[in-house]
């Protein structure tokens, strides 16, 4: 299955490997640069049936660093079209980028928040810091939030003039989104908050607004954390119910992922640590999942999907080990890849 094409909305990918958005802290003002292009080029070449440009900022304040990339400005859009550009032509793989905004988590580097005269005044659901040693975010007030919504339909618009073939929203990891998700992060007492419907109320908004940019030609995913690991906080419960509404409001798949919204709970880690919950959100909510976390082997990779667990496997450091490997993988099973010409001598090895 891992080499079987799959199609959402008329967006055919290739096989089932996708390449997950990662930061790269590499960005000046948001722009992509030199490095970006060899980044995603070359992994291009690599096989993948899907390329996601790592979290991408929807404004200023949405990066996680001052050295994360944007897409608020028409010069950071026009140089991500080169290197769309070159990936739908030196490859077979389609490209994607995700749409994100920090929230309160924003405004670091290494992990620690940096003063705001480095930074920017870091803006949440709730005055709720990640951390009770960083400043008190702002507190989102309704026309704000509505400026919010603004930003990804604005940010969307200019990534489908890019060329880009997916449109990923960032709900997961604790970011803003995800803040409005979790009742723990989330406490308002107006219509973004409080109930189930409320807290994902910005979510839904945020997906119809990205919906109005889209055509058939561009799919639309949303990553979720399946649950974050603390009490009375986000379940996997609520990320199936969630995404039964995603899936009425014409998102194609949803990726999940999990964790980042409360510091210091404790995750277990082993390969594939995710894989259950992108099942349970696929075989309960009735939709596409993507699988994500610690899925090294291809075999594993196969196994996913043959057990029905998910329909793409999203890797991440594997990746960056190895770029080939979906066309290493290719090999092994004795199934079709995309193999860049230049490098046909050695396809087969001798």
């Amino acid at each position: 299955m891992l080499y079987t094409p799959i199609t959402f909305r008329n967006v055919e990918l290739k096989n089932r490997w996708v390449m997950s958005p990662m930061c790269m802290y590499s960005s000046e003002d948001g722009l992509p640069n030199d490095f970006h292009f060899v980044h995603y080029g070359s992994r291009a070449q690599g096989g993948a049936g899907l390329l996601m440009v790592e979290a991408t900022g929807v404004e200023p304040r949405g990066r996680i660093t001052n050295h994360c990339m944007g897409i608020w400005n028409d010069e950071q859009a026009k140089q991500l079209q080169k290197i769309v550009a070159f990936v739908h032509k030196h490859s077979e793989s389609k490209i994607g980028i995700q749409l994100s905004h920090s929230g309160r988590k924003g405004s670091t580097w290494n992990n620690t928040q940096i003063p705001v005269q480095e930074g920017w005044e870091t803006i949440a659901p709730s005055s709720i810091p990640y951390h009770p040693t960083e400043r008190i975010p702002h507190m989102l007030m309704v026309e704000e939030i509505k400026e919010q919504v603004q930003n990804f339909k604005n940010a969307a618009r200019r990534a489908v003039d890019a060329g880009f073939d997916v449109i990923e929203i960032h709900a997961a990891h604790g970011y803003l989104i995800h803040q409005f998700l979790s009742p723990l992060s989330n406490i308002r007492t107006d219509e973004y908050g409080g109930s189930f419907e409320n807290r994902i109320r910005f979510l839904i908004e945020i997906v119809d607004a990205v919906n109005e940019e889209l055509n058939e030609n561009v799919a639309l995913f949303v990553r979720i954390s399946g649950t974050e690991y603390a009490e009375n906080g986000w379940e996997i419960e609520d990320s199936v119910e969630l995404a039964k509404v995603l899936k009425n409001h014409s998102v194609d798949l949803v990726d999940v992922s999990s964790g980042g919204n409360i510091h210091g709970v404790k995750i277990p880690l082993f390969d594939g640590y995710q894989v259950p919950l992108a099942s349970q959100v696929k075989n309960e909510a009735g939709v596409k999942t993507g699988a994500v976390g610690l899925i090294k082997k291809v075999s594993h990779a196969e196994e996913i999907l043959q057990k029905g667990d998910a329909d793409l496997i999203f890797i991440a450091r594997e990746i960056l080990r190895n770029p080939y490997i979906a066309v290493q993988g290719s090999f092994e099973m004795n199934e079709e890849c995309f193999f860049p010409h230049q490098y046909l001598r050695a396809k087969i090895s001798s």
